[in-house]
């Protein structure tokens, strides 16, 4: 095959940002104003944009002149790249919600990433602590036993622990807690009413109860907050200079109290999350409940975890069920 009839190369999308070009930049500043996307998803909103923007300048086809045929070819590549499937996903969902924007103001006479979709891909079940290591973890905290700085650290861990496997939250959610309401406070705990206000995805509020250990670990630590806590500091948790707890030092913290514990796996914040929602709907069998305490938009997003429900069930029945063993 001659050079003129090779067909033209695929952009290198992993190559040096591009500045995107204005329909693209308007609808990253639709995102961020009327939707309020945060600001790490506006980063992976930029990333897909800029890779249809490359496609499109390579096939020097206007991006309203984008057809299926082209978000095809384009998803191939991508895949032959070897993108993740999940990556996939992200990037024609943003280019989705471009084409369908600018169908409102009709620019384009249809959305050519209608009906394209990504590679399929087996959803990973989430991982969750037995009941007995949840347990074992949090009491880790109630047994510890120290002075000066070690009973504050102490303290602070062990109402982070209660609070994550307690009340089912997102790590950015607990960090963000403030020690009262207001107007500018992302989340708090209100004693009195035994409730969380938090401030989750999508900037969505939600309100949910917060159980007897939970508040009397919450009670320890206040006790102990002023010794790190600057006067004019809102954060409910805070590092020893004072600030308000990083993301990176509660997983950090979090690793070290799994060990002491002498749990048998690494530990990290959404496991907990995930062990609340496995256990209470092991409990209660009440899926939209589950689905409301942990703020869930969608409650296929939960039902996940009735499939790691039965993944335990299944080890039960192949462990003990006389028809379950193999022929030899």
């Amino acid at each position: 095959m001659s050079a003129a009839q090779r067909p033209p190369a695929e952009p290198d999308t992993a190559a040096r940002p591009v500045p995107l070009n204005p329909q693209l930049q308007a609808h990253l500043v639709h995102l961020e104003v009327e939707r309020r996307l945060a600001a790490r998803t506006l980063a992976i909103y930029g990333d897909a944009l800029r890779k249809l923007q490359a496609f499109a300048d390579s096939a020097q086809t206007p991006l309203t002149q984008v057809r299926t045929h082209h978000v095809r070819r384009w998803a191939a590549h991508l895949h032959g790249a070897r993108l993740a499937p999940r990556s996939i996903a992200l990037v024609l969902s943003a280019w989705r919600g471009f084409y369908r924007w600018l169908g409102r103001d009709g620019l384009v006479p249809n959305n050519p990433v209608l009906g394209v979709r990504a590679p399929k891909v087996a959803r990973p079940l989430p991982n969750a602590l037995s009941v007995d290591h949840a347990v074992a973890l949090a009491e880790h905290g109630t047994n510890s036993v120290g002075s000066g700085a070690d009973a504050v650290l102490a303290a602070r861990d062990h109402c982070i622990i209660e609070l994550l496997y307690g009340c089912g939250l997102r790590v950015s959610e607990l960090t963000g807690l403030d020690v009262r309401a207001g107007a500018a406070a992302a989340g708090w705990i209100d004693v009195a009413d035994a409730t969380a206000h938090v401030l989750g995805k999508g900037s969505k509020r939600r309100s949910l109860p917060v159980g007897g250990p939970a508040l009397d670990s919450l009670a320890r630590w206040l006790e102990h907050r002023a010794q790190w806590a600057r006067g004019d500091q809102a954060a409910l948790f805070v590092s020893r200079l004072g600030t308000r707890l990083s993301v990176g030092q509660l997983r950090a913290r979090l690793k070290v109290n799994a060990l002491q514990a002498e749990l048998p796996t690494h530990v990290h914040p959404h496991m907990l999350r995930h062990s609340f929602a496995s256990h209470l709907l092991q409990s209660s069998g009440d899926l939209r409940a589950v689905q409301e305490l942990l703020g869930h938009a969608n409650i296929t997003t939960t039902q996940v975890y009735t499939k790691l429900d039965f993944g335990h069930l299944s080890k039960i029945y192949d462990a003990f069920h006389p028809r379950a063993k193999k022929r030899s």
